[in-house]
């Protein structure tokens, strides 16, 4: 279903207005600069000129720091689901018993043992299971009461957000800080939730947060874009300890438009971001996500085969999970709305409940995650004893099942939540377990035809790196990025040698994954809760309904000029205007094509409602309402009984004839960036229309939500 709920929340930004506002800016600043030549003119230009960079170290530091901050508290709220420390309630198991093994650590107590001094497996569970959905309960309840926005992991707005629109309050300070906390609650609960999208968001919105407190940025939104996709990359980079793999997926997913010095300029706030992290150590490893690990053992050809069947399972995992979380957020908006609380601590209850009884299920995510990638060094543990191997493998199946299970249920419920490293566990469990299944193979028949390339006692398959695959693959199934998954893959090991594996499973993955379902799970989530997003895939969509794209002109879609708001440039009052500017408001109208009179209709230009309300503002009180009001200088009314707004229009606004395509105004949309397209007549002066680019998506979607019915 796609939908156009939510297009009135947002506002369209004009990114060719605010760059010509800016260039205005910087020609006052170099003139200023060349003819006063003093020294302090010449240091505020050269602060002018380092501001961006200013604002990127500043964002990229907190954004770290930040980051580090919920590393930790998720880190301990996950321990003391399990138990708590004599030495001290703030410490986790792992700082616990720094200096001896968790597993004979003294003063490190479970539930049972802290409570009632015996081993009590019950206690235990219902310890687990209570504090769990205590804080899933939590979380939801904070959300709901004080930062609403705050819910989800945030992609779809942002790639909206990116796109040139704005939604008020989704990227403030209070968003900011109830996500964060939010987020810790959520992950630490035991929901099937990761902190790796929602990191997008909370980046963001320091991104935001920060820039506008600078006047070069505070009303200019093109300007502002650049640090938000920056802050984006930034985000992805702490999530994942990828400085580059995050850029790319800020390039590949995130932003319609990524000029070179947004690249630049996101390079930078990443690194910068990644080296604050780096310097909070959260974990104590030196490691900056729990998960990084290295290989040193390399793959055989034949492995291919399995190789193929990881990416497969990536690929129908990412398509059925889009597909099946699809329908419980649909039913979760119908019948669920307004039982957020009641509804997490539900899914917390079952979630915790079952997870509880698997010991990979168990384990934080992130954990798990370290324990599945990691190698085995010797025969011990479940996951590397052979004798162990077959009651790894039915486990890892379960773990896989829940899994998926706990993803498509619990991602989109109202707290903060993410899905990349849900399904990067997912994943790394079934690949740790075709790994464990080929090992078992090569153990039991060595001298197999398809084994002939292993060298005689001495390890040829690692399940490990199956499980790197496989977290690969999940990734990119729900995702359907691609060159930032395989880079952000290699920068978590440094395995160059499994670089093309990781693209054949990515490859796979992705191919599979479009066959079930088209786009990622943001993608679909934008259509499915009305976001308004546009880019060049639209074109595709404007394709598939008429046989012909010629077909589809700007007249078949435009908005006719009875039904828009037109001002006059000459002959309206001041009343008149305020009345006017009052109604509009009520409707959403952003601003007004301006002609010379309503009988002719000839274009004279376009000006923006609030620019006219913050002009009259000044001086409406001191004028009659019967005070002419005019939009240009032909007038023959004397200058000092008239208000003139002649400096608000944009003379020069974008303009097509009906009969052009509707993909080459798409084209427009993406690559120019109007707030509104003008449509005049063939003698390029007649006013017939207009077209923005909320127009232009409903007349899409309602098109394709009305063949839907049709089917």
């Amino acid at each position: 279903m796609k939908s156009t709920a939510r297009f009135d929340e947002f506002s369209t930004v004009d990114w060719m207005d605010d760059s010509a506002r800016e260039r205005k800016r910087q020609q006052i600043r170099r003139a200023t600069t060349a003819s006063a030549g003093s020294l302090a003119t010449h240091v505020h230009a050269a602060y002018e000129s380092m501001v961006s960079w200013i604002v990127l170290l500043l964002v990229g530091i907190l954004i770290g720091v930040n980051t580090a901050f919920i590393s930790i508290v998720t880190e301990w709220l996950s321990g003391l689901k399990l138990g708590i420390c004599s030495n001290g309630w703030w410490l986790n198991q792992k700082f616990c018993c720094w200096e001896e093994s968790e597993s004979g650590c003294a003063q490190w107590h479970k539930w049972d043992h802290a409570i009632f001094g015996a081993d009590l497996g019950f206690v235990r569970w219902v310890s687990y299971v209570a504090l769990g959905t205590g804080m899933a309960s939590l979380c939801a309840f904070l959300v709901k009461q004080y930062a609403p926005l705050a819910a989800g992991s945030g992609l779809p707005e942002i790639k909206a957000i990116l796109g040139g629109f704005v939604i008020k309050g989704f990227m403030g300070g209070w968003t900011l800080l109830m996500k964060s906390i939010g987020l810790a609650l959520a992950v630490a609960s035991g929901l099937s939730v990761g902190k790796e999208g929602p990191a997008v968001h909370m980046g963001c919105c320091v991104g935001n947060v920060v820039s506008r407190n600078f006047s070069k940025y505070r009303r200019n939104a093109a300007r502002q874009r650049e640090i938000v996709s920056a802050a984006a990359a930034a985000g992805v980079a702490v999530a994942f300890g990828a400085p580059i793999g995050g850029v790319l997926f800020s390039l590949e997913d995130l932003s319609s438009r990524f000029p070179r010095k947004t690249l630049w300029r996101s390079f930078f706030c990443a690194l910068i971001a990644t080296v604050s992290l780096q310097a909070m150590n959260p974990f104590w490893t030196g490691k900056l996500v729990m998960f990084q690990t290295t290989y040193d053992r390399d793959w055989h050809f034949f492995e291919t085969v399995f190789f193929v069947l990881i990416g497969v399972f990536g690929g129908v995992y990412g398509g059925l999970c889009i597909r099946f979380n699809l329908k419980v957020t649909a039913l979760r908006k119908r019948y669920l709305a307004n039982r957020v609380v009641q509804e997490v601590a539900v899914l917390a209850v079952l979630t915790t409940a079952i997870a509880y009884a698997n010991r990979f299920t168990k384990q934080d995510m992130g954990e798990l995650l370290g324990v599945l990638l990691q190698e085995c060094k010797d025969a011990n543990g479940v996951l590397c004893a052979p004798d162990r191997a077959r009651e790894a493998i039915w486990a890892l199946f379960w773990a896989t099942v829940i899994r998926i299970g706990g993803t498509v249920l619990a991602y989109g419920c109202k707290v903060p939540c993410g899905i990349f490293v849900p399904s990067m566990a997912i994943g790394a469990s079934f690949g740790r377990m075709l790994g464990a299944v080929a090992q078992e193979m090569h153990r039991a028949h060595p001298k197999w035809a398809l084994f002939s390339q292993c060298a005689p006692d001495t390890p040829c398959i690692t399940p490990a790196t199956y499980a790197f695959l496989g977290a690969a693959a999940a990734m990119c199934g729900v995702t359907k990025v691609t060159v930032a998954v395989v880079v952000i893959m290699y920068e978590l090991t440094g395995a160059l040698n499994f670089i093309v594996p990781t693209m054949i499973v990515v490859m796979v993955a992705r191919i599979i994954g479009d066959a079930i379902v088209e786009g990622g799970i943001s993608e679909q989530l934008i259509l499915l809760n009305g976001l308004p997003f546009l880019d060049e895939a639209e074109i595709e969509q404007i394709n598939e309904l008429s046989e012909s794209s010629a077909h589809i002109s700007v007249a078949a879609i435009m908005r006719p000029v009875d039904d828009a708001f037109v001002l006059p440039a000459v002959g309206l009052s001041l009343g008149d205007l305020m009345q006017l500017l009052a109604d509009s408001a009520r409707d959403g109208i952003r601003g007004f094509p301006v002609v010379d009179n309503l009988h002719d209709l000839r274009v004279v230009g376009y000006v923006l409602r609030d620019n006219i309300g913050r002009a009259l503002g000044a001086i409406s009180a001191e004028r009659d309402q019967d005070t002419p009001v005019v939009f240009g200088a032909g007038t023959l009314e004397s200058r000092r009984s008239l208000i003139n707004l002649a400096e608000l229009v944009n003379t020069s606004p974008v303009t097509v004839r009906p009969q052009l395509s509707a993909e080459t105004t798409i084209e427009i949309f993406c690559k120019l960036g109007p707030r509104v397209i003008l449509v005049t007549g063939e003698d390029g002066g007649h006013l017939l229309g207009l077209l923005t680019r909320k127009d232009v998506l409903r007349q899409i979607r309602t098109a394709h939500r009305d063949d839907d019915d049709g089917m």
